[in-house]
Order: structure tokens, then C-alpha cells, then sequence
């Protein structure tokens, strides 16, 4: 058992460090900036259901929570790995309960590996998606032409993030740096090659830090 006199396990880097503003979001200006689809939406106050496909460490689970936020919007996360029908029951039925009481403006529901769902689990968001009971937000990094079935994907705009490139990471190691509270012992060639390493995933370049 853990004594209460010992010291709390310290916040993992990448969860401390990530943002909740959209303006500090690093990468995908393809879709954040102000003419683009994302910030376009962030501008109008309105989300619509969406498939966030794209390798690990791009901010898939960030950018839901932020949009989430930025709605107004209550905010549930489910793994397609770890929940199966009967959770996801229980957050649709609550998702529905609060809006038909109007005790929210709606709920955000991120399912994080969605693709890992089967054709029943993905058919049973159907109705509340249709309804608006809840706006779908799922992550994936399989293509969803493929992993998800055609009804639900039709009710969602895929939204492609790419790999944070070079100045992307390098933006996030000082933000890194800033608040460890100081500065890693990298030379030049010792920080190209740490950049080069996270290969685009903004999470395992944090692990390494």
C-alpha cells in the first residue's frame, strides 16, 4: 500500500505539456489555421463527428479534448481496445439522458482506436451520432476506407494529421526544456539526431527527453 507521507508519481512530460488552447497546438495547420476545416469550426462554435487518422504522437486525443473545451461541450474518452459494447452503452444512454434533460450542449465522445471495434460495436454509435446525442471524434491510425464500416463513415469527415516535421519537434523540445527548467546537455549533431529519432511523434520525443 502507498503511504500517504510519499511523494505523488510525477505527471508523465507529454501530459503535462499538452495544450488546451488550440492556438498552442504545434502542427497541423493544415487544419487548425483560421481558412482551414478545424478552425473553421473552433471560429463557429460548432463540431460535426470526425475521424482523426494519422501516426501516434500527432495530438489526436489533444485536439478532441481542446475542441471539446472550446464547444462547451462535455468530454468522454473510451478505448475501442479496452471497452466493448456494454461501456459504451452506458455513455451513450448518459449522453442521451442529458441532452433529451438539457443539461449540456452535448457531448464529445472520443474513442481512441476505433478501428479495433467490430461491426455491432461501430453500427450501435449510429443512432446517437444521427440524433446528436453525441459528436463522434475517433482516432485511428489504420485507414478508415478500410476499418470502418460505411455507415459510420459517412457520418464523418476524415480529417488526415501528419507527422510533426522537424521545426514542429524542435518547437516542442524547448517547450520541454522551459519547463523542466533547464537546458539538456545536446549538442547539435546530439540534437538531430534526438529529433530524428521521434521520427514525427511528438509523444516519444518526450519519452526520450
Amino acid at each position: 500500500m502507498t503511504s500517504l507521507f510519499e511523494p505523488l508519481a510525477p505527471r508523465p512530460l507529454a501530459e503535462a505539456l499538452r495544450p488546451e488552447r488550440i492556438e498552442d497546438v504545434i502542427g497541423q495547420k493544415h487544419l487548425l489555421a483560421p481558412d482551414r476545416p478545424i478552425g473553421r469550426m473552433v471560429a463557429s462554435g460548432r463540431l460535426s463527428s470526425m475521424i482523426f487518422w494519422g501516426p501516434p504522437g500527432t495530438g489526436k486525443t489533444t485536439l478532441a479534448r481542446i475542441l471539446a473545451a472550446s464547444s462547451g461541450m462535455a468530454f468522454e474518452q473510451i478505448s475501442a481496445v479496452m471497452s466493448g459494447l456494454p461501456e459504451l452503452k452506458k455513455v451513450l444512454a448518459r449522453a442521451q439522458a442529458n441532452r433529451q434533460q438539457g443539461q449540456s450542449r452535448g457531448m464529445v465522445l472520443f474513442v481512441d482506436e476505433i478501428h479495433r471495434w467490430n461491426r455491432a460495436q461501430q453500427d450501435a454509435l449510429l443512432p446517437y451520432v444521427e440524433d446528436g446525442s453525441v459528436v463522434l471524434i475517433g482516432a485511428t491510425t489504420e485507414n478508415p476506407s478500410f476499418e470502418l464500416n460505411r455507415a459510420l463513415a459517412s457520418r464523418a469527415q476524415v480529417m488526415v494529421l501528419e507527422r510533426l516535421d522537424t521545426h514542429d519537434l524542435s518547437v516542442l523540445l524547448e517547450r520541454a526544456q522551459a519547463h523542466l527548467g533547464r537546458v539538456l546537455p545536446l549538442d547539435a549533431q546530439a540534437r538531430t539526431e534526438l529529433l530524428n529519432m521521434a521520427d514525427g511523434d511528438g509523444r516519444y520525443l518526450l519519452v526520450m527527453v
